[in-house]
């Protein structure tokens, strides 16, 4: 993945804005296309790949001459998979809660992961490996009823027919050899063809299209083949404005992304793909965190793994995976189906909302010291209770006046005994569709 700042993907999007929907497409039939993902809130991301054996940044290691381009392709002789068990992977992506996952078909480095016929670069045919790695997990993953996502790159760095290289050597200009570049996309477009008939995915995962515009890389033309294979096929922001969904990457958003659908791309350390050297690893409560700052934005989270070049996952990575599980099914009514919470402010700690907007949810990633208060709700409250022990809690409303619509504090008691070790969550059920004071207060004119 390109590794850019928040600031430069906001700058990306406000250059290449999403289309709304297709053509010929109502924002009825998006919505409905898009309802598995607005309501799978967390995925899980895998990269893997040539990459793993040395542990060096995928692709752009050589791309930005850390390494020779040799050396970073010497790396398919010690690629083995030899322990890869594509079930056990599936099995703990649906333990850990996802309802999707995205697995790299195809990095900037071109190594395929799945027999290719467009090309002879692929873990079949030039790794110790020596099969087709990629539709064994697909086949695993969409038995336990995982939504598919396929990671492909659009560029190809290796493809004698590709441009660009290197940071500091290209190949060609476009506008000098046209017919140079019809032959890539031709490439490109028997890889999409290849994946869409061999794994049917729900979900492409483009990356690379920083390098080229969307005419040039015939980003329409691109979303017409990959629907008629599947005409519900869902796809990243990253084909030049023609996705359907917003990727911002590493860096948390502070304000709720401007895309209507988004998920947050995120790593367990600070590497995509695995790293020896990488001992960085995030506590799965610093990503419990993550998952419901994205949760009170309306956002899903994509959290990924990099598995060893044998197929096994790092130990620390199973943890979190295996927390995030454990969390998720105590608390899946507060997790699945919520939408973006209310403003900062109202509550010290993250929200959501259920579908109806009467039931506001409260994240807490603290142990309370006292009660938890909720200021400016004008709905009356029904009830409190504790998400996943059902513990119903008591609260008191200070400071309502009779006089004016102002509304008062709703301190509500959390005792110790009730608390999650990871993040506690409460339920407000509340008399309708949640109603929030925006004012600065007034002056008591009578009493």
């Amino acid at each position: 993945m390109k590794r850019r700042t928040l600031l430069c993907i906001a700058l990306a999007a406000a250059v290449f804005p999403l289309r709304a929907q297709r053509p010929g497409e109502t924002p009825e039939q998006k919505a409905e296309r898009m309802a598995w993902f607005d309501r799978a809130k967390l995925g899980i991301f895998i990269h893997w790949g040539v990459y793993a054996v040395d542990g060096v940044s995928e692709s752009w290691s050589f791309y930005n001459n850390y390494l020779p381009y040799e050396q970073y392709m010497a790396q398919k002789a010690g690629f083995t998979a030899v322990n890869y068990k594509p079930a056990d992977w599936a099995r703990l992506i649906k333990e850990s809660g996802a309802q999707y996952t995205v697995i790299t078909s195809k990095h900037h480095d071109g190594v395929a992961l799945w027999d290719t016929k467009a090309s002879d670069l692929s873990v079949p045919k030039q790794t110790p490996a020596g099969r087709d790695v990629l539709t064994p997990f697909v086949k695993e993953a969409r038995r336990l009823g995982l939504k598919i996502g396929l990671y492909y790159s659009l560029l190809d760095w290796s493809h004698p027919d590709y441009p660009n290289f290197t940071k500091t050597e290209t190949r060609y200009a476009i506008a000098d050899d046209p017919a140079r570049w019809q032959r890539f996309l031709d490439f490109d477009f028997a890889q999409l063809r290849e994946l869409s008939k061999a794994c049917k995915p729900d979900l492409f995962w483009f990356d690379g299209d920083w390098e080229q515009s969307a005419e040039t890389w015939h980003a329409p033309e691109i979303i017409d083949l990959l629907a008629s294979y599947n005409k519900n096929v869902i796809v990243n922001s990253r084909i030049q404005g023609y996705g359907d969904y917003g990727t911002p990457e590493q860096g948390v958003p502070t304000v709720r992304p401007g895309d209507r659908y988004w998920e947050l791309c995120y790593t367990i350390n600070d590497s995509w793909g695995f790293q020896h050297t990488d001992l960085n690893f995030k506590t799965p409560q610093m990503v419990l965190k993550t998952f419901v700052d994205c949760l009170s934005m309306g956002g899903n989270l994509l959290l990924d793994i990099g598995p060893r070049e044998d197929g096994t996952i790092p130990d620390e990575e199973v943890a979190v995976l295996q927390e995030l599980g454990r969390w998720t099914r105590k608390h899946q009514e507060a997790v699945y189906g919520t939408r973006a919470g209310i403003p900062a402010g109202f509550v010290q700690g993250y929200t959501t909302l259920n579908e109806t907007g009467d039931i506001l949810y409260i994240y807490l990633p603290y142990k309370p010291v006292g009660p938890v208060e909720v200021k400016g709700l004008m709905n009356k409250v029904n009830r409190v209770w504790v998400v996943g022990s059902g513990n119903m809690l008591n609260y008191k409303v200070y400071n309502k006046n009779y006089w004016n619509d102002i509304p008062g504090l709703v301190e509500i008691d959390v005792p110790e005994q009730v608390l999650d070790p990871g993040i506690t969550v409460l339920a407000v059920l509340l008399d309708g569709p949640v109603r929030l004071y925006k004012g600065a207060g007034e002056v008591i004119t009578a009493n």
